[in-house]
């Protein structure tokens, strides 16, 4: 618990010289960049009249159709979608929480179920 002045003094230097060289190293690192401008364009010859024909070969190269995800689902799919997008944003959240709730459930009936299958040695390694 006692110290002698030297050692505080010396330790004192120390801790001076740290703070010295952080300062030193966060000046360093100060980046002087503006960020107010706009965003550059990626592909600046798209959009400009510089090289022409691009828009008609991205046109003829690009996709024409978007995949559907509608082709997927069934009526009864595509009503319910329907169902939860017209609802406010209340009941949504708490159409949200309910299936939050029967999920955590059902994770607690198949830790059950895996502990009980642990018991019953159904899991054998091979």
């Amino acid at each position: 618990m006692f110290c002698n002045k030297s050692s505080n003094a010396k330790k004192i230097k120390t801790v001076d010289s740290c703070f010295i060289d952080l300062s030193c190293i966060e000046e360093s690192l100060m980046s002087l960049e503006k960020l107010d401008r706009a965003s550059p364009d990626l592909w600046p010859e798209q959009t400009s009249n510089e090289v022409p024909g691009v828009h008609e070969f991205v046109a003829q190269n690009s996709p024409q159709t978007e995949p559907c995800f509608w082709a997927a689902m069934s009526q009864d799919d595509i009503s319910h979608v329907h169902q939860l997008g017209n609802l406010s944003m209340t009941g949504l959240i708490s159409e949200v929480k309910r299936l939050h709730d029967i999920a955590y459930q059902l994770g607690l009936e198949e830790a059950k179920e895996m502990t009980r299958g642990k018991y019953l040695n159904i899991f054998k390694h091979k």
